[in-house]
Formats: C-alpha cells, structure tokens, sequence
C-alpha cells in the first residue's frame, strides 16, 4: 500500500515537538490517504493542550465517512494523534453499542460524549448506550424538550434538563450536557425575576444544577452571535466543560463560513487561557469538511503546540 505519512507527538523536558514518522501497514479496506498536513506555521513554543484531552466530533466527516466508512475515517485520526471521538447517530452504521465500542478501542480511543437524541420517553436506552461506551457525558447537538421558543419553554427545558441530567448521573454516566448555536445566545427574554433581559442561554445555565449539567460551548457560533467567548468562560466557566473548538470568518450577519482550527477569525489564546481552569475536552468540529485529513491535523497541530 501507499506509504501513510503520520503525525506523531514526541513529549520531553515538559516541551511539545513533533515529528513525521513513516508507517507501512497492512492493505485497509479503504483508499490509502496522506495524514502529511499539519501546517508548519504552527510552532511548538510551549505547553500544548494534551491529547489526552482532544476529542473529534465525527459529524466533521460526515462526507467522508461515506467514502471510506467510520472504520477508515478512524485510522485516519488516530494515525493524527487523537485519543478521543464524539460520534454522533450516524457514525455507527448499524453497528450497535458493543460493537461500535469495539472497534473504537481498536484504534485505542475513547468516547467521552457523543451527539444523540435525549428523548425523555428513550432516556434509559441512551443511558444504557452510553454506559456501554464508557462516556462521561450525555448528551446531544442542541438542548432537550421543549426548546427554547419562549420564556417558559426555556424554563421548562431547564427543568427537564435536571431531570435527565440526575438520571444521568445517578446511573454512573455522567452530566447531561447543552450543546448551543447562534439561537441560544440571540434569542433573550426578560429574567423572570428581575425583568432584565437575558440569553436563552444564561437562563439554562441559572436554572440548571451544575451536579447534573453542564454545557459544550460551541465557540464559532457563539463568537457569530456576538459573544465575548472568553470572557463568557471567565464568567460561567464553572459550568463549561466541553468546548467545541470550531473556526471560521465572520461574515457579519451571514452564517459564519468554516475554516481549520487556528485558521478563522477566532481569536483563541484568550479563549484557550480562560478554557484552561474549567474545561475537560476541547472537541475539534468542522461542518461539511473536505475528505481529507487536513482539517484534522491542522487542528490537532494548532491545540498541541497552543502555547499559554
């Protein structure tokens, strides 16, 4: 088979250096493809972000994944250097719990969360998924029922959210996590107590109990909201603790357009700095991208030689 160029991490004297190594393996059931594209404008100039803590949210590949299966788009990223994935309802291709966990432990990584339906009426069948995968979290690509579409939906959702989340917990699970878009931080109501207007997101987050929820910040759509992301981190990191590392160019009032890590409008060292105290996975998420592993390296790259 072709020759798969892999980025491998070389940690010494508490310093962050990598180096190409060269691997040949055995013919895969998938095209071979070249893992060579971490960008060498990224420097290792101090402590990066571990690993360890590094997650991939697999819905990044959604398009490759149809080219060469979750089991190919696996290798791929932990030939990177990822440890972790989140999968979402699709990456499983019929597979079930057991299985999926199988294979995923094949590439010796883990599923601290994934992206799932939080049904209240299906909540012990996700319970029961997620045990399987050994995750810490539970949760999925938004908030739970009945949305946010006014006042006392929101509140209602909050003390869903409570519910589920002490489920969670009290099953050996963990946390019931929100997972947000622009909508969360654009839609405001008045604070049913004092009346001053307030995010659909900060009413979440007060109405929730932090022993049962926390939140999966998705940077890029909160920066296309308008969000001061870190200092929103240095006010409410307390309950962030996952982090959607998502980039792009802010397009004013259009969506924002999707870039690489380290590549877009974000400005991520004070965002990396506020994470650092609070945050226990930075999930790196890009939607619709290219069949390729760039995206995935220059990312990993970006968050291992991130220096504080």
């Amino acid at each position: 088979m072709l020759k798969l160029a892999i980025l491998r991490q070389l940690v010494s004297a508490g310093a962050l250096t990598f180096a190409y190594v060269t691997m040949i393996g055995s013919a895969p059931a998938f095209p071979a493809t070249s893992s060579s594209y971490f960008s060498t404008d990224h420097r290792c100039l101090g402590r990066g972000i571990s690993p360890h803590q590094i997650s991939f949210q697999l819905h990044s590949y959604s398009a490759w994944k149809q080219e060469i299966g979750t089991e190919g788009v696996l290798a791929e990223i932990a030939a990177i250097g990822y440890r972790n994935i989140e999968p979402y309802e699709g990456s499983y291709e019929g597979r079930s719990a057991v299985e999926f966990s199988a294979l995923v432990s094949r590439h010796d990584m883990k599923v601290p969360s994934s992206h799932g339906s939080i049904r209240e009426d299906a909540f012990s069948e996700l319970i029961q998924k997620s045990k399987t995968l050994r995750q810490e979290y539970v949760g999925s690509g938004g908030a739970a029922h009945p949305g946010i579409d006014s006042l006392n939906e929101t509140l209602q959702t909050a003390r869903t959210l409570n519910r589920l989340g002490q489920r969670s917990v009290e099953s050996g699970t963990g946390k019931i996590f929100v997972h947000n878009h622009r909508k969360e931080f654009t839609t405001i109501y008045p604070h049913p107590a004092s009346g001053i207007s307030t995010t659909a997101w900060e009413l979440l987050e007060e109405f929730t109990d932090p022993r049962f929820v926390t939140f999966e910040l998705d940077v890029l759509w909160a920066a296309d909201a308008g969000v001061d992301v870190a200092q929103l981190i240095k006010d409410h990191g307390i309950r962030i603790e996952l982090l959607h590392v998502k980039d792009g160019l802010l397009n004013g009032t259009k969506p924002a357009i999707p870039m690489d890590v380290g590549y877009g409008d974000i400005e991520w060292g004070p965002i990396l700095d506020a994470a650092r105290k609070h945050v226990r996975y930075y999930v790196v998420e890009r939607d619709s991208a290219q069949p390729n592993p760039r995206f995935a390296s220059n990312s990993f790259g970006f968050l291992t030689c991130h220096s504080p």
